[in-house]
């Protein structure tokens, strides 16, 4: 074999793992979320079975080129139709709870695609008998890794933003029939198998693909039914329910939307007010309210033309501005008489670093002196669990004593509108004991 073609094969290898590790990552975002206690797994698993793959294939004597294109074929299978949106939609489906959906797609379809690209290099190393192994292997990994960094940017950077989760797949997929056509192996038939493969690839990441889909989310409009709603119609984001609006007069939103309008334009009766919205969801806060400024800030820079183009069928009032929640809150000099957090990846599911006391010690430097922090948790409805207790607490520890309401206490996990005022920090909380009761006094500082 050709040493440029060797390292061409070796080069797709490379782009195609580290692609299916980035794409496994995007794809069970709407169903586990993005935390790191899956994240970090994810990329264990990934790693052993690559591992693995590296052992197995320094074990091969002979028949090189032949097992290498089998191994890309089956790749290219695994990742055309496993990784594709469609296929893990499948897995979360069909079991339950969703962390055994996840176990089963990382060991039935990403480590054995790490598995099987893995065992390339070591095999192809033998094909550069003139060399010095260490010379021979060297290449190798140089140009295996050079994939690996140029398929982790160049999809996640590129091909995802502009064509979206499904081109990457498909690409990933293409690129793998590629590399087996290239290794012109007779052991299988090889144009009717690679077109197969392809065929398979891009009917399920293109005819089947989701139908609105960016490097962040997958979105769906879809109609609704819900109390006083005419022609309901839900924004659902990476499978969960993010918005809802109907063609009544006024229109009908989410209770806790109408909860937190009535909240600002009736409670406090803000007017000429800003108000900065980390998490944009379908833009109702703002929908035909005047009165107001609204700054909405979201990671997805295409979710506006989404919502206004799918979801509202007009203009979405406000500024929108591109970026991570906990970044702008840290960076912007504007400041603002409320500020609304509503940032779910999916459904409960708060990335990580937007829950801990540095983001909402962040959220008190753009709040104007008296401005009012919002937060739309979604908890268990009798807040009980370890997460709820200890986000509340979190919030608390920060701003003091905020007010919690349930929004549905019949419901297992329900909306929770906690509401804060900025301040001074809060002094630590003293009981009051028969011992020790200071209750007159603290009540008599209090007035």
């Amino acid at each position: 074999m050709p040493r440029s073609l060797l390292f061409a094969v070796v080069f797709i290898e490379g782009f195609c793992s580290l692609g299916a590790e980035v794409i496994a990552l995007r794809q069970i975002i709407p169903h586990m979320g993005s935390s790191i206690v899956v994240t970090a797994p994810t990329i264990g698993f990934f790693l052993l079975a690559l591992a693995l793959g590296y052992h197995a294939g320094a074990r091969v004597e002979e028949d090189y080129c032949a097992l290498v294109a089998r191994n890309f074929l089956a790749a290219a299978l695994l990742v055309g139709i496993g990784l594709a949106g469609l296929g893990v939609d499948l897995f979360f489906a069909a079991l339950r709870p969703p962390e055994l959906a996840y176990l089963a797609l990382i060991t039935g379809v990403l480590c054995p695609i790490a598995w099987l690209l893995g065992q390339t290099v070591p095999i192809l190393s033998n094909l550069l008998q003139h060399q010095r192994a260490g010379e021979a292997s060297g290449k190798a990994l140089y140009y295996s890794t050079l994939g690996s960094f140029l398929g982790s940017l160049s999809l996640s950077l590129v091909v995802m933003q502009w064509l979206g989760v499904s081109a990457a797949v498909a690409l990933c997929a293409l690129l793998l029939v590629l590399g087996h056509a290239l290794l012109g192996t007779r052991a299988w038939p090889t144009l009717p198998a690679g077109l197969t493969v392809a065929t398979l690839s891009v009917v399920a990441n293109t005819w089947l693909r989701p139908p609105i889909e960016t490097a962040y989310a997958s979105y769906l409009v879809e109609p609704a039914k819900y109390e006083g709603a005419i022609n309901g119609r839900a924004f659902r984001n990476n499978s969960s329910f993010a918005s809802l609006i109907d063609e009544s007069e006024p229109p009908q939103y989410a209770r806790y939307i109408r909860h937190i309008r009535s909240l600002l334009l009736d409670d406090l009766g803000f007017r000429d007010r800003h108000i900065l919205v980390l998490g944009a969801g379908g833009f109702t806060l703002s929908h035909r309210e005047p009165r107001n400024h609204y700054t909405y800030v979201d990671i997805d820079p295409a979710v506006r033309g989404i919502a206004e183009k799918h979801f509202l069928h007009e203009a979405a009032r406000g500024e929108f501005v591109a970026d991570d929640a906990r970044r702008f809150v840290a960076r912007t000099e504007q400041r603002f008489a409320a500020v609304l957090v509503d940032v779910y990846s999916a459904h409960s599911s708060i990335p990580g670093h937007l829950v801990t006391r540095e983001f909402w010690q962040a959220t008190r430097r753009v709040l104007e002196a008296d401005g009012l922090l919002i937060a739309n948790l979604i908890l268990d409805s009798a807040l009980a669990t370890p997460y709820s207790r200890n986000l509340l607490a979190t919030i608390e520890s920060v701003y003091g004593r905020c007010a919690v309401e349930v929004l549905q206490k019949k419901q297992v996990l329900a909306n929770v509108v906690v509401t804060c005022r900025n301040g001074e920090s809060p002094e630590p909380a003293r009981l009051f004991l028969d011992e020790l009761n200071s209750a007159d006094f603290d009540l008599a500082r209090s007035r």
